[in-house]
């Protein structure tokens, strides 16, 4: 299975930019892992601006 190199690069710049990950660390993680990290960035981000 291939995955889009567009998606993957909006993924791993979206960890990359809230975590400050290494791209090799971010590139070598699963990608339902990756997936994760991205939906918890989200959720993260969703509650911070909920708040105010």
């Amino acid at each position: 299975m291939t995955y889009a190199l567009p998606r993957l690069r909006e993924e791993v710049a979206y960890v990359a930019y809230h975590f400050h990950w290494p791209l090799d660390d971010i590139i070598d993680l699963p990608h339902g892992e990756r997936q994760q990290w991205v939906r918890e960035i989200a959720r993260i981000n969703t509650r911070v601006n909920e708040s105010g």
